[in-house]
C-alpha cells in the first residue's frame, strides 16, 4: 500500500474508532477512569458524543506511548473489532506524531463548541507568608470554596465506595475493642447503618463521638485482609461528600501504600494540599480555617500496617514544623498538629506503633454474619430466580457460606455463582465447584475463555516480585501493555494517581485486592519452570499474627501459603497443567512437594495464630491424610491468646478437628472474637473443653454459642468468663444447658451477674446429672440470694460443695448415677426413706467466708442445715457472728452431722464467750479437736466420722473389735486454747467447762500455750489435772513459768501414770520459762510399752540443779528419755550428770543438745561406757550435742561410739584409745571431722589391737593425705580383720574402714581422688603385692595416667590368688580401646576378665596369680599367624581370658583399626565364655570384623549386644554370629532393629541352642510376626529359665501363640512380657499352663482386664516358687487377683495404677496375709479410700517381712491414715508407708507423721535409713 493510501486508511481508521467509541460511552468512561484516574474530562457543554471521545482520546494519548498501547489492547480484546482492522489499530503504536494529527483533523470536522477549560495551573508547593493578613469574610469564602471542592473531589474519586461491576455495599459488623467514651448510638441509627448491639456493634457514625475530649480522638479500625477496611473508609468519604456526616467539615483520605513513596520532609499544609487537593487560592487562609475548626476535620489513613518503619520514632512536630510522613501522623494522633482533629487509621491486627495514644479507640471489623450475607446476595442478584438459586446454593454448602463471611470473598462468590448458575448442568451444584478459596479464584479466572496462560503467568511474576520486595504499587515500566490490558479488561488491576512532591504526579497500578496479588504469586510459584523446591519451601511457612510481637511490620504474605496449599489440591491439577503448559505429572510433582512441606509443618508443635494458619492451609489442600495428620498432631490442650478470630477462622479449625480421633481442649483467652464465630463449633464432636475469657463476648455471642452447644456431644467443660453477658445472654444459655447433659464443668465467673441471673443458673443444676463444678465467682448477689443458694445446695442431691468467699461462688457436684439408679429401683420409697438414703450417700461442704453473716443469720442457717445431708465441712470464717452466734453453731454442731471441720474464725469471739463454746461442745461425741486462739482470731472445730452408735444400722468394721475397745478406737479429743490471754483466775471456769468433754469422750490433748498462767496457774492446774482424765499431751508453752515451778511440776506429774512427755523451755535458771508442754503419744494402743520423755531446754543447769532434777526423774516410770539443752555445761556439771546415770535404770536415752560441752567431754563419755554397762551408744557432735542410748536387758550387746567434730588431735588418740579399751564389744567408732591428720591416723592404726573394733571405723574429714592412705595400705597385712575400706581425698573426704569379728578371706579397697603421683606408684604396688587378703581394688579419679597404670600393673606380683582391679579415669573414655588394651598387656598375672566403658570412663581387670605359662608349642602355634605386636602381647597376657565386656564404646569412626584389633584378639582366645558389646555405636564394617572374630568361638556361654546403635544390615550380620553357638546360655539382644529376614535367621539360630537359659529381646518391636517365630522355637529350648519380651508391639494374635509356647517351657522361672497389648485372651491362655517353677511374672501395661487378672490369680494361687508379680498399669478394677492358698515365697506385688477401689480391699488384704515372705506392696495411683486403709491396717501386724507399702495417689483421708498408724503401732515392722498425694490436709499429715514417722506424705521417698549406730 502506498503512502497516500496508508494516510487515507489511517484517517478512515481514526474516524471509525471515534464513531465506535461514541456508541460505547459507559465503557470508555470506565477505561478513562482506569488510565486517567486523576483527570476530570467531564464537560456540560459538549455538543455531542464524538467530540467528547476525541477529547478523551487526546488526553489519553498525552499520557505516553505505553498507555495508548495498553488502551488499544483493551479495545481489541473487549470490543467487537473486525479482524482486518486489528492490524491497522495496532500499527498506530509506532507512529507517535501521526495520531495527534489525525485527531486534530477529526476534531476539525466536528462542530466547534464554546469550551470552558478548567485546566489546573501547574502544582506549586504551598509556601505561606506569616505576615499576610486575610479578613475574616474573605477567609470564610476561600475556606467554603475549598470545602466544596473537597466534597466534589470526593464524590468523583470515591464514587459509591465500592468500585466495579454490580456495585453492592452492605456495611460489615463493627465491634469496639477499647474506647474511653460511651457510644452515641442514636446518630448512627439515623444513618441507616447497623445499630449498636450490646454496646459492641457500632455504626459508621459511632466511630466518631463528637463530645469526646480532644485528647482521645483517634480511632483504629482493625480487620483481617478482605474484611472491607478500605471499602468502609472510602464509603465514609463518599457519605461525607453526600452530606451525611454533619459534624465533619473537611475530610482527607491518605493511603500508606502511597505515602511510603515519599522520602522527603513535609509540613502539614504540604501533606494536605500538595498530596491531596490544593485550594484554588488562599491556601494560608484555608489552613488557618482548618486549624481553627480542627474539631470538625477528619483525616483517614488507610493501611497503617503497610507503613514503612512504623516504629521509627515517637517524635512530634509543631504546627509549622516539618518531618517524615510518620512523624506527621504521630503528631496528628498526639495532638501536637491540628489539635482537636479526628484521626482514623485502618490496619490488619498485629503490633500497632507505639506512637498511637493509649486512649485510642480500637474497633474490630468482622465482616458479615448470616443476615448480611443474605442481604448482599439479594442486592447482587436483583432478579428473583437467580437470587433464590444463589441463596439455596449457599445455605446447602457450609464451606461456601464460611467464605462469604469475608466481604471480599462474598463478592467473589457471587461473581462466580452468577457465571456458574447460567452455565452449569441441570443436576450439578454450582457450590460444589467452589470448595476452597483457591478454587474460587480459579473459577473467577476460568471465565476468561480461552484461558490466557501466558498472561496469568506474567501477572504472577509481577505479583511475586512485588511481594518479595514489599511492593504493592506498580508503574508502567513494571507491567507490559498486554498484561496491563488483560488486568484492566478483567478488573484484576486498578489505577490511581500518585503525588510524591509538588508538581510531580505519576500513574500507579495495583491489584484489585491485595489477596489477588498473593494468589497470582502462588500461581507463578506453582507453574513457573524457573522456581525450584527451595524457593517453594521459602514461601510455605507459617507466620505468627499475635497482637503483641516484636516485628515492626506485618508481612505482606498473609495468604500466599494458603494459596500454595490450595493449588496443591488434586482438583487444581488440570488448571495448573493448562497454565504451566506442562503435563499433569510435572504439576503433580510440584503439588506433592507442597504437601510434603505442609506435613513437616503439621508435625511441629505450633500454637496460637500459626495453628489457624496451618489449618487454613490444610483445608485448602482437600487432603484427608494431611488433615488427619494435622489433627492428631495438635496438642491435647490447644490455647489461643490475644489475637482476633472470626467465623472463617473457627470454621477452618473445626474442619481439621473433624479428622481427629481423640478429644481436645480449646481455650480462648483475651482474643477479640467475632460474635457469630461459635456457629462454626456446632457439630464439632472432638471438643471436650471449651473456654472463652474475653471482655468482647456479649449477649449476642452467648446467644450464638447457646445454639451450638446442644450439638457438641463430647463437650464436658464450658467456660465463659470475663465477658459482658447480661440477663438476655444468660437466658439463652440456660435454655441450652439442659440440652447438654454430658457437661461436667461450667464456669461463668467474672460476668458481674445479678441476683436473678445467679438464681436462674442454679435452677438448672438438677437437669445436669454429670455436672461436677459450677463457677459463678465475681457475681453481685445479696444475703437473701445467698441463703437461697444454700437451700439449693442442701436440697439438690448432686451438690457436694458450696463455696462462697467475697467474690467467689463455686458449686462442686458429683454425678448422680447412683442416686438415679436407686430411684429407678425403688420409685415408691417413702420420702423419709429416700432422704435417709440420700443422707447416707452424700456429704456436703459449705464454705460461706466473709459474707457479712450476723447472729440472726446463724439461726436461719442452722434451720437450713438441719434438713440437709451430713456436712463434711462448714466454714463460716470472716463473718460477724460474735459470742452468741458462735455458741448457737457450737450447740447445733452435734445435730448437723459434721464429719470434717467447723470454722468460725475471725467472728469476733471474746474471752468470755470461750467457756460457753466449750460447754456447748459437751454433747458432741464426734469432736476430735477444738482450736481457739483469740489473738490469731482462730476458732476451728474438727470432727471425726460418726461412731457405730450414731450411725445406727451402719455396720462396724470387724477389725476394729480385734484391735482394741471402742473407746480406744476413737481418736482422742484435743482442746487447744492458745494465745487467748488466759490467767490463773480463768482456769477453774475453763476446766469446769472441759470436764463435760471428759465424761463424754477421752480428752487426749490440752494446749494452753501462749497464755499468762505463770507459776500460780501451773500449781492450780496440777490440782485440776486428775479431773480431766488421762491426757495424751498438755502444752503450757509461753506461760512465764519459773525453773522452781518446773521441778515441782515434774515431781507432781510423776504420780500420774498417763504422763508420757514433759517439755520445758527456759532462758535463765530460776527465771521465767516461756513453755511447758506435757504429753503422751498413741496412748491406748501401745500402753504395754509406754515411752516417757522429759525435755528441758534453754536453761542453765549447775550441779545442784542437775542433782535435784535427777532426783525428781528417778520417780518416773520407764522407759524414760531425757533431753536437756542449756547454754553451757561445765566439767563438774557433766561429771555430776554422768554420775547420776547408774541410779536411773529406767533411762533409755539421754540427750544434750545445743549445749556447749567441755573439752574433756570425749574422754568423760568414753569412760562412762565402762562405768555403766547399759550404755549402747555414745554420740558426741562438735562439743554441742551429745546422745547416750541405753539398752534394755533384752537387747543385744555391742557399743557404738561417735566423737565427730570434737577437735581431736594426735595427742588425744592414745588417751581416747585407752578409755575405749575398757569397753567390751566396741562395734563402731566414728571420729569424723576431727584434726587427726596423717600422724593421728598412724597412731590410731597402731592402737587398733587394743580396742578390738568389730564394725565400722569412720575417719572422714580428718585432713588425711596420700601418706596416710599408703600407711593404711602398709598396715593391711597386719590387720586380718579388715573387711572393706574406702578412702576419698577429694571433696567428700571420706575415710572409713569396716572390720569383721573373724578373719576375712577377701578384702575390698576403694580409693577415690587420691592424686597419686609417679613417686607413689612403687609403694602402692608394693603394698598391693604384700596384702594378700586384698581381692578387689577400685581406683577412681586418683590421677593415674596410662603410663602410671601400666607401671603399676607391671610391678604388682603375688604368689597366688585373684585380684580384681577397677580404674575410673577420664582418659579411659578418650584413649580408645587399643590404648586401654595396651595397658592390660603390661600385667604380670593372667588376665581373666576385661571390661571397658568409655562413657563411664572405667576399666575393669581381673588378674590371676601366679602367671601360668602356656605350652610353648601351643603358644607358637597361636602366634604363628600374628604379625601385630600388641596382639602378640595380649595373646600372652590374655591366654586365659574368660570375659570381655565393651560398653558405651565408639566403633563408628572412619578407622577400622579398633575392630580389626578386636577381631585378631578374639581369634586368639580359647577360653572366652562371655562377650558383651552394649550401648555402643557400631558401624557395619566393625560389626563384620567382630562377627569374624566371634565366628570360631563355639564355646561361648553368654552374648550381649543390647542397646547398640546399629542399622538393619548390621543386625543381620550380628545375627549371623549366632550360628554354631550351641553352648550359649545367655543371649541379650534388646533395642535392636529386629525384623523381617533377621527374625527368621534369629529363630533358626535359637532353635539349636539347647543350653540357652536366659533370652532377652525387649524393646525390639518384633510384633506379632516375631512373636509367632519365637513361639515356634521356644519349646525346643529345654533349659530356658528367663525370657524378656517387654515392649515389642505384640498384640493378642501374637500373644496367644506366645502364651501357648511359654506354657511348654517347663523350667521357665522368669517371664517378662509386659508393655504389649496382650489383652485378656493371652492371660487366659497363660493361666491354663503356667510353668511350675515360675518365680517372676511381669505383665504390666498389657491391656489386661478383670477377667484376665482373675484367671492369672487363680493359676498363681499356691505356686511354691513365685517371688515377684507385676500387673501394674492394667484396668483391673474389681478383678484383682486374690489367693486362697497363698504364695509362700512372694516378695513383691505391684498393682499400681490398676483402678483398684475399696470393694476389693478386703480380699486383697486377706491375700497379702497368705504371702508370709512379702516385702513390698505397690498400690499407688489407684482408687483406694479409708475402707481399704482399714483392711490393710488390720493385716499389717501379721506381715513380719514387709519393708514397704506404696499407697501414693489414692483417696485415703486423715481417718484412713490414722488407722494405718494404729496398725503400725500394733507391732508392725514396716519401715515406711508412702501416702503422698492422698486426701490428707498438710497440717494433718504433718501431725500424723510426727506421731508415726513411718507414714511418709512427701513427694520424694523419705524412707528412714539405718543410722551408723544401728
Amino acid at each position: 500500500m502506498d503512502s497516500d493510501n496508508l494516510h487515507l486508511s489511517h484517517e478512515n481508521l481514526c474516524g471509525w474508532l471515534v464513531r465506535l467509541l461514541s456508541t460505547k460511552q459507559e465503557w470508555l468512561r470506565g477505561k478513562m477512569k482506569f488510565f486517567l484516574p486523576d483527570v476530570d474530562l467531564a464537560s456540560s457543554d459538549d455538543p455531542g458524543p464524538e467530540q467528547s471521545v476525541i477529547r478523551q482520546l487526546r488526553a489519553l494519548q498525552a499520557q505516553g506511548r505505553t498507555a495508548w498501547q495498553t488502551f488499544i489492547h483493551c479495545v481489541c480484546m473487549e470490543l467487537e473489532v473486525p479482524l482486518e482492522l486489528d492490524v491497522l489499530l495496532l500499527s498506530t503504536w509506532g507512529q507517535d506524531d501521526e495520531l495527534p494529527r489525525l485527531l486534530e483533523a477529526e476534531e476539525e470536522n466536528q462542530p466547534k463548541p464554546q469550551l470552558h477549560h478548567e485546566l489546573k495551573r501547574p502544582c506549586q508547593s504551598c509556601e505561606f507568608s506569616p505576615h499576610k493578613k486575610h479578613c475574616r469574610k474573605h477567609q470564610q469564602e476561600l475556606a467554603q470554596r475549598y470545602l466544596q471542592l473537597l466534597r466534589t473531589s470526593a464524590l468523583k474519586h470515591y464514587d459509591d465506595g465500592f468500585p466495579g461491576p454490580r456495585k453492592v455495599y452492605v456495611p460489615p459488623i463493627l465491634q469496639w475493642n477499647r474506647a474511653t467514651v460511651p457510644l452515641d448510638t442514636q446518630e448512627g441509627a439515623m444513618m441507616g447503618d447497623p445499630k449498636t448491639e450490646d454496646g459492641s456493634d457500632v455504626s459508621l457514625q459511632d466511630l466518631f463521638n463528637f463530645k469526646t475530649p480532644k485528647s482521645s480522638r483517634v480511632t483504629v479500625l482493625l480487620g483481617k485482609t478482605g474484611m472491607g477496611k478500605t471499602t468502609l473508609a472510602r464509603r465514609l468519604c463518599h457519605r461525607w461528600a453526600g452530606g451525611h456526616l454533619d459534624h465533619v467539615q473537611a475530610l482527607f483520605f491518605f493511603e500508606f501504600r502511597q505515602l511510603n513513596l515519599i522520602t522527603h520532609l513535609l509540613t502539614l499544609p504540604e501533606l494536605l494540599f500538595d498530596l491531596h487537593l490544593k485550594p484554588e487560592s488562599g491556601p494560608e487562609a484555608v489552613f488557618q480555617y482548618l486549624e481553627e475548626n480542627a474539631s470538625q476535620v477528619l483525616l483517614i489513613f488507610d493501611g497503617l500496617d503497610e507503613a514503612l518503619h512504623p516504629s521509627a520514632s515517637m517524635e512530634t512536630v509543631g504546627s509549622n514544623g516539618s518531618g517524615p510522613v510518620l512523624t506527621l501522623f504521630s503528631s496528628l494522633c498526639r495532638g501536637t498538629l491540628l489539635p482537636g482533629c479526628w484521626v482514623m487509621a485502618t490496619s490488619r491486627p498485629g503490633k500497632l506503633p507505639a506512637y498511637l495514644p493509649t486512649e485510642a479507640a480500637m474497633v474490630h471489623i468482622w465482616g458479615f454474619d448470616q443476615l448480611k450475607v443474605e442481604e448482599y446476595v439479594n442486592h447482587y442478584f436483583s432478579d428473583q430466580p437467580p437470587q433464590e438459586m444463589a441463596l439455596t446454593e449457599l445455605l446447602a454448602n457450609r464451606h461456601l457460606w464460611s467464605m462469604c463471611v469475608v466481604p471480599a470473598l462474598c463478592k467473589l462468590v457471587c461473581l462466580c455463582l452468577h457465571h456458574l448458575l447460567s452455565t452449569r448442568l441441570p443436576d450439578q451444584s454450582a457450590a460444589s465447584l467452589l470448595p476452597t478459596v483457591t478454587q474460587l479464584y480459579i473459577q473467577m479466572l476460568l471465565t476468561c475463555s480461552p484461558l490466557p496462560a501466558t498472561s496469568l503467568v506474567g501477572l504472577g511474576k509481577v505479583a511475586l516480585s512485588g511481594l518479595e520486595s514489599r511492593k504493592v504499587i506498580f508503574y508502567d515500566r513494571d507491567i507490559s501493555p498486554p498484561l496491563m490490558a488483560f488486568g484492566a479488561t478483567h478488573n484484576l488491576l486498578t489505577s490511581f494517581c500518585i503525588r510524591t512532591s509538588p508538581g510531580h504526579q505519576e500513574k500507579g497500578y495495583a491489584f484489585a485486592h491485595f489477596s489477588l496479588q498473593e494468589f497470582f504469586a502462588a500461581l507463578y510459584l506453582m507453574t513457573s519452570p524457573t522456581v525450584d523446591k527451595n524457593t517453594l519451601a521459602r514461601h510455605v511457612i507459617l507466620r505468627s499474627h499475635w497482637v503483641l510481637r516484636t516485628e515492626a511490620r506485618l508481612s505482606l504474605e498473609d495468604y500466599l501459603p494458603t494459596f500454595l496449599a490450595g493449588l496443591a489440591s488434586h482438583s487444581c491439577r488440570l488448571f495448573l497443567s493448562q497454565v504451566a503448559q506442562q503435563d499433569e505429572t510435572w504439576v503433580g510433582t510440584r503439588q506433592a512437594a507442597v504437601v510434603q512441606l505442609l506435613k513437616k509443618l503439621a508435625a511441629r508443635k505450633v500454637r496460637g495464630p500459626k495453628v489457624i494458619e496451618l489449618c487454613r492451609c490444610v483445608a485448602e489442600t482437600q487432603d484427608p491424610e494431611l488433615a488427619s495428620l494435622t489433627a492428631q498432631s495438635l496438642p491435647y490442650q490447644l490455647s489461643f491468646h490475644n489475637f482476633p478470630l472470626n467465623y472463617a477462622d473457627m470454621t477452618t479449625l473445626t474442619s481439621v478437628l473433624e479428622h481427629r480421633t481423640s478429644p481436645i481442649h480449646l481455650e480462648f483467652e483475651g482474643c477479640p472474637l467475632e460474635p457469630h464465630c461459635p456457629e462454626a463449633l456446632a457439630g464439632c464432636g472432638q471438643v471436650e473443653v471449651l473456654s472463652f475469657k474475653s471482655r468482647k463476648c456479649g449477649d449476642t455471642f452467648a446467644e450464638v454459642l447457646s445454639r451450638s452447644l446442644p450439638n457438641m456431644g463430647s463437650l464436658k467443660k464450658l467456660g465463659l468468663a470475663r465477658s459482658k453477658i447480661t440477663a438476655r445472654g444468660i437466658s439463652h444459655l440456660m435454655q441450652a444447658l439442659p440440652l447438654c447433659p454430658q457437661l461436667e464443668e461450667v464456669s461463668l465467673q467474672d460476668n458481674q451477674l445479678k441476683d436473678q441471673e445467679v438464681l436462674s443458673i442454679v435452677k438448672v443444676l438438677p437437669s445436669l446429672p454429670q455436672l461436677q463444678k459450677l463457677d459463678l465467682s465475681h457475681s453481685n448477689f445479696s444475703i437473701s440470694t445467698l441463703f437461697l443458694l444454700v437451700k439449693m445446695a442442701v436440697t439438690c442431691p448432686t451438690v457436694r460443695t458450696l463455696q462462697v468467699k467475697k467474690a467467689e461462688l463455686i458449686f462442686l457436684l458429683s454425678p448422680s448415677t447412683e442416686m438415679a439408679a436407686d430411684l429407678q429401683r425403688a420409685p415408691d420409697l417413702p420420702e423419709k426413706d429416700s432422704q435417709r438414703k440420700e443422707t447416707k450417700n452424700r456429704t456436703l461442704v459449705l464454705r460461706l467466708q466473709k459474707c457479712q453473716l450476723r447472729v440472726h443469720n446463724a439461726e436461719d442457717l442452722i434451720g437450713l442445715l438441719r434438713k440437709g445431708p451430713p456436712l463434711e465441712e462448714v466454714d463460716l470464717s470472716g463473718n460477724q457472728l460474735e459470742d452468741e452466734g458462735c455458741r448457737l453453731l457450737a450447740e447445733a454442731a452435734s445435730h448437723l452431722h459434721i464429719t470434717g471441720k467447723l470454722d468460725l474464725s475471725n467472728n469476733e469471739l471474746s474471752a468470755d464467750g470461750v467457756p460457753h463454746v466449750l460447754r456447748a461442745m459437751n454433747t458432741c461425741r464426734s469432736l476430735t479437736e477444738l482450736h481457739i486462739s483469740l489473738l490469731q482470731k482462730t476458732v476451728v472445730f474438727t470432727f471425726a466420722q460418726e461412731t457405730e452408735e450414731q450411725q445406727g444400722t451402719q455396720e462396724r468394721p470387724a477389725f476394729l473389735d480385734n484391735l482394741t475397745s471402742l473407746t480406744a478406737s476413737e481418736p482422742p479429743r484435743g482442746i487447744r486454747l492458745t494465745h487467748c490471754g488466759f490467767q490463773a483466775k480463768h482456769l477453774e471456769k475453763l476446766c469446769k467447762a472441759l470436764e463435760g468433754n471428759c465424761h463424754l469422750s477421752r480428752l487426749g490433748h490440752l494446749d494452753f500455750s501462749g497464755n499468762a498462767l505463770r507459776d500460780e496457774g501451773a500449781a492450780l492446774l496440777t490440782q485440776l489435772l486428775p479431773g480431766l482424765g488421762p491426757l495424751q499431751s498438755l502444752n503450757l508453752s509461753e506461760n512465764d513459768l519459773s525453773l522452781d515451778a518446773v521441778f515441782c511440776l515434774t515431781q507432781c506429774l510423776s504420780t500420774l501414770q498417763w504422763v508420757c512427755h514433759l517439755e520445758v523451755r527456759a532462758k535463765l535458771a530460776g527465771g521465767s520459762l516461756p513453755g511447758l508442754p506435757v504429753g503422751a503419744q498413741f496412748l491406748g494402743f501401745h500402753q504395754h510399752c509406754l515411752r516417757r520423755s522429759f525435755c528441758l531446754q534453754e536453761c542453765q543447769l549447775g550441779p545442784p540443779s542437775l542433782i535435784r532434777l535427777c532426783t525428781a526423774l528417778e520417780e518416773w516410770p520407764g522407759p524414760l528419755e531425757v533431753q536437756l539443752s542449756c547454754k553451757a555445761l561445765s566439767d563438774q556439771s557433766l561429771e555430776t550428770l554422768l554420775h547420776c546415770l547408774p541410779r536411773m535404770p529406767q533411762l533409755s536415752l539421754l540427750q544434750l543438745s545445743q549445749t556447749s560441752l567441755p573439752l574433756k567431754s570425749p574422754f568423760l563419755l568414753a569412760g562412762i561406757i565402762g562405768q555403766c554397762p547399759r550404755v549402747q551408744k555414745v554420740d558426741l557432735r562438735s562439743l554441742q550435742h551429745a546422745t547416750l542410748h541405753f539398752r534394755s536387758s533384752k537387747e543385744q550387746e555391742g557399743v557404738c561410739c561417735g566423737f565427730t567434730g570434737c577437735s581431736l588431735r594426735q595427742e588425744h588418740v592414745e588417751s581416747l584409745c585407752q578409755a575405749l579399751s575398757k569397753c567390751d564389744g566396741l562395734c563402731q567408732l566414728d571420729l569424723t571431722a576431727n584434726l587427726l591428720g596423717d600422724d593421728g591416723l598412724r597412731c590410731l592404726l597402731d592402737h587398733l589391737s587394743q580396742m578390738s573394733i568389730s564394725g565400722l571405723l569412720n575417719l572422714s574429714h580428718n585432713s588425711i593425705s596420700q601418706e596416710g592412705v599408703l600407711h593404711l595400705l602398709g598396715t593391711l597385712p597386719s590387720c586380718p580383720h579388715i573387711q572393706e575400706a574406702s578412702v576419698n581425698l577429694g571433696s567428700t573426704q571420706n575415710f572409713w574402714v569396716h572390720f569383721s569379728k573373724r578373719e576375712e578371706a577377701g578384702m575390698s579397697l576403694r580409693l577415690s581422688e587420691c592424686s597419686f603421683g609417679p613417686e607413689h606408684v612403687p609403694r602402692l604396688a608394693s603394698s598391693i603385692s604384700q596384702a594378700l587378703q586384698l581381692t578387689e581394688l577400685v581406683l577412681t579419679r586418683c590421677g593415674l595416667s596410662l603410663k602410671q597404670l601400666a607401671i603399676l600393673l607391671s610391678m604388682v606380683r603375688r604368689p597366688s590368688g585373684l585380684l580384681h582391679l577397677r580404674v575410673k579415669e577420664p582418659w579411659v573414655g578418650e584413649a580408645g580401646v587399643p590404648a586401654v588394651l595396651d595397658i592390660c598387656a603390661q600385667a604380670l598375672g593372667n588376665i581373666t576378665i576385661i571390661g571397658i566403658s568409655e562413657t563411664q570412663q572405667q576399666l575393669s581387670i581381673q588378674l590371676e596369680f601366679p602367671h601360668q605359662e602356656e605350652n610353648p608349642e601351643t603358644m607358637a602355634l597361636r602366634l604363628a599367624n600374628c604379625d601385630h605386636s600388641l596382639v602378640r602381647q595380649l595373646m600372652e597376657t590374655c591366654a586365659r581370658l574368660q570375659q570381655l565386656s565393651l560398653s558405651q564404646v565408639n566403633l563408628c569412626d572412619g578407622s577400622s583399626a579398633t575392630s580389626l584389633l578386636l577381631q585378631r584378639l578374639l581369634l586368639s582366645l580359647c577360653e572366652l565364655k562371655t562377650f558383651r558389646l552394649t550401648s555402643s555405636c557400631v558401624s557395619t564394617q566393625a560389626l563384620t570384623h567382630l562377627a569374624a572374630g566371634l565366628g570360631h568361638l563355639h564355646h561361648l556361654e553368654e552374648l550381649d549386644f543390647s542397646n547398640n546403635q546399629v542399622g538393619e544390615q548390621s543386625t543381620e550380620a550380628l545375627v549371623e554370629v549366632l550360628k554354631g553357638k550351641f553352648r550359649l546360655k545367655s543371649l541379650h539382644l534388646s533395642q535392636l532393629p529386629l525384623g523381617g529376614s533377621t527374625l527368621v535367621t534369629l529363630s533358626q539360630g535359637l532353635s539349636h541352642m539347647s543350653f540357652l537359659q536366659h533370652l532377652c529381646l525387649s524393646h525390639n518391636q518384633i510384633g506379632d510376626a516375631g512373636a509367632q517365630h519365637l513361639a515356634a522355637i521356644l519349646p525346643r529350648l529345654p533349659r530356658l529359665r528367663k525370657i524378656d519380651l517387654s515392649a515389642n508391639g505384640i498384640s493378642t494374635a501374637g500373644g496367644l501363640k506366645l502364651a501357648e509356647s511359654l506354657t511348654l517351657c517347663r523350667y521357665l522361672e522368669d517371664m517378662r512380657i509386659g508393655h504389649n497389648a496382650l489383652e485378656d485372651h493371652t492371660a487366659l491362655r497363660l493361666a491354663q499352663g503356667l510353668p511350675e517353677h515360675l518365680k517372676v511374672l511381669h505383665l504390666q501395661s498389657s491391656h489386661l482386664g478383670p477377667e484376665g487378672a482373675l484367671s492369672l490369680g487363680q493359676a498363681l494361687d499356691g505356686c511354691p516358687h513365685v517371688e515377684d508379680i507385676s500387673l501394674a498399669e492394667n484396668k483391673l478394677a474389681r478383678g484383682v487377683p486374690h489367693f486362697c492358698k497363698g504364695l509362700p515365697l512372694l516378695r513383691r506385688m505391684d498393682l499400681g495404677s490398676c483402678k483398684i477401689d475399696n470393694q476389693t480391699a478386703k480380699s486383697l488384704a486377706v491375700s497379702f496375709v497368705l504371702c508370709p515372705a512379702l516385702e513390698e506392696i505397690l498400690l499407688s495411683w489407684n482408687l483406694l479410700g479409708d475402707e481399704a486403709a482399714a483392711e490393710l491396717a488390720q493385716v499389717l501386724p501379721r506381715m513380719r517381712q514387709l519393708k514397704r507399702v506404696d499407697l501414693e495417689k489414692n483417696r485415703i483421708t486423715a481417718a484412713g491414715a490414722w488407722l494405718l498408724a494404729k496398725g503400725l503401732a500394733q507391732g508392725s515392722s514396716v519401715p515406711v508407708i508412702r501416702l503422698w498425694n492422698n486426701h490428707v490436709p498438710p497440717a494433718m499429715a504433718k501431725h500424723l507423721q510426727s506421731q508415726e514417722p513411718r507414714l511418709d506424705f512427701t513427694f520424694f521417698d523419705n524412707q528412714p535409713q539405718a543410722s551408723w549406730g544401728n
